[in-house]
């Protein structure tokens, strides 16, 4: 199976363990510089759809092409042009953040520069810092320097910003954005649906295995109620109304030129439908 213009194109891909059924009938595609992000609840089969990705597991069924190979099959060459960045971050002891990434950098042929790699990922004043010393958010973004130390073209993120803090999961964004503006494909898989919403050109939310809705993270509320929700104060008594015309409805309530007291206008977010999406599956 071949995948022009795609950077991951899946088709039928299912695995089970023992009776429970992980994944089932998946279909996914990513284009090349994108960044694609995953959302679902545990045991959607996000892990297990991600791990076959990247060749760390095997299926039973179906056909799946990374960077024009099959995962289950593809040799050394293959996997130095992909990167990886685990939910758990690195922990290499007594070595500094520089020792670490020069150490990892004998591992491939063709590499970044480490001190220029660091500088990237914002460690420069951190080189000679031991990695046991960073932050939590400094040891992800030395994750991140190790999983593209060779430049891939494809990086898998796996909950990149799990308990960062406000203020470093914006910078964490940064970065990935950095990345992205560089040509690198991302598939990210998160929690945070504020996350997804802020990266990822699309989402697909996955449900008991299956892929339920692929869209952009503005489009992805078509695919449940789109009605706005109109409230008011009337006569000290709150007025709550749906419409998929939300000027024409307040028009109509004042016709006499008066304000309607505590007047809002909302419409679904991210979270409404990705709640509802799953709730479905």
């Amino acid at each position: 199976m071949t995948s022009p213009g795609r950077a991951v194109c899946v088709r039928g891909l299912s695995k089970s363990y023992g009776r429970t059924q992980a994944v089932r009938q998946l279909d996914l595609d990513v284009a090349h510089g994108e960044i694609f992000a995953i959302l679902g609840p545990n045991g959607a089969g996000k892990s297990t759809t991600i791990e076959i990705l990247e060749g760390h597991r095997k299926r039973d069924s179906g056909q799946v092409d990374v960077l024009g190979e099959d995962p289950g099959t593809a040799g050394r060459s293959w996997r130095s042009r992909i990167g990886i960045v685990l939910q758990e971050s690195s922990d290499f002891g007594v070595l500094t953040v520089l020792e670490t990434v020069r150490m990892f950098a004998k591992c491939y042929g063709k590499t970044r520069i480490p001190e220029e790699l660091l500088a990237l990922v914002g460690l420069q004043a951190t080189s000679a810092s031991k990695v046991r010393t960073l932050s939590g958010g400094q040891r992800r973004r030395l994750d991140v320097a190790l999983g593209i130390i060779a430049e891939p073209e494809l990086l898998f993120l796996d909950e990149p910003t799990t308990g960062f803090d406000p203020e470093a999961r914006r910078q964490f964004w940064d970065l990935i954005r950095l990345l992205a503006a560089d040509g690198t494909t991302i598939v990210l898989t998160t929690h945070y649906l504020e996350e997804a919403a802020a990266l990822a050109d699309r989402v697909a939310v996955i449900a008991s295995g299956r892929v339920v809705a692929v869209d952009s993270p503005t489009r992805l509320t078509a695919h449940v109620n789109t009605a706005a929700t109109v409230r008011w104060m009337d006569g000290g008594v709150m007025r709550v109304l749906e419409t998929e015309h939300p000027t024409e409805l307040i028009r109509q309530h004042s016709v006499s030129g008066s304000e309607l007291a505590g007047l809002t206008v909302t419409r679904p977010t991210l979270e409404d439908a990705y709640l509802e999406l799953i709730g479905r599956a």
